[in-house]
């Protein structure tokens, strides 16, 4: 009898521990998932020095402005599936290793249009390409046209990197789960560069150029733990060293330049 009544207080004081234990074990949502999403961005670019190398000429151009060119929103092209190409837009996939963090491999297609009718700083020289732009220029004003360059990212800027992203959860309301996402990531930049350069022959296809750096954070919300729409903010710096601007080879150009853009995604899990 006295040993029930010493074994009792033990087995209570066990039992309690080990539900405060679990009671206090985090609840997992995301450990050994898949996740997949598709969006769109926005972009901002800094200024950028453009070089410019090749047969007959060799020169610089100084702190070129270049935008975006999102399309407008609308049922064609956001939704339409033969065109869905066409907007900026981002998709990843992603494996959640740990309840708060992830890998992902995905892509941001972004668009870089260097502007025209803009005056910008030449130095350098070009000779012998029988245009009004033969000559030696030491820090004087050009104005950018179409009868001298016209320089385009735009079926690309194609940002593919993977990434590594912390999840952290603030709160749950009802079937809707609320998360701060931040990540860092680095990758390849792989564009499709349109450019026209002194009336040699346009060079439009993919080209391995350079690599990219990004950062970025972001508000989730998921819903009943099956889907999500995204919101990111996201920075970073690209450097392209070797950009095919004619379909000479011996035609190239170089630049670095940070960027900032704005993503609106949405998103499934896979529950493995």
């Amino acid at each position: 009898m006295r040993k029930i009544i010493i074994l009792i207080p033990v087995i209570l004081f066990s039992t309690l521990t080990f539900s405060q234990e679990i009671a206090q074990q985090p609840k997992t949502f995301n450990k050994g998932n898949l996740y997949i999403y598709w969006g769109w961005n926005w972009g901002w670019y800094t200024r950028s020095n453009i070089h410019f190398t090749g047969e007959g000429y060799d020169f610089t151009l100084e702190k070129v402005v270049a935008k975006d060119r999102q399309s407008h929103f609308g049922v064609d092209p956001y939704f339409n599936p033969g065109r869905i190409t066409v907007p900026q837009y981002n998709y990843r996939i992603g494996y959640y290793f740990n309840e708060n963090w992830d890998i992902s491999l995905g892509m941001d297609h972004m668009k870089y249009v260097v502007q025209q009718e803009q005056t910008v700083t030449i130095s350098g020289s070009i000779d012998g390409t029988g245009t009004p732009y033969d000559g030696t220029y030491n820090g004087d004003d050009i104005l950018i046209t179409e009868g001298f360059l016209q320089f385009e990212h735009t079926d690309g800027l194609n940002y593919l990197n993977s990434e590594i992203r912390h999840t952290h959860h603030l709160f749950e309301k009802g079937v809707m789960r609320v998360n701060l996402k931040e990540g860092a990531g680095l990758g390849v930049v792989i564009p499709k560069t349109n450019t026209t350069l002194l009336n040699k022959d346009r060079y439009d296809e993919f080209h391995l150029a350079g690599y990219g750096l990004d950062i970025l954070a972001g508000l989730n919300f998921t819903f009943y733990n099956f889907f999500f729409v995204q919101s990111e903010a996201k920075g970073g710096f690209i450097h392209l060293p070797d950009i095919r601007t004619t379909n000479s080879t011996s035609d190239n150009a170089s630049q670095h330049f940070f960027f900032s853009q704005v993503n609106i995604v949405f998103g499934g899990i896979i529950h493995l």
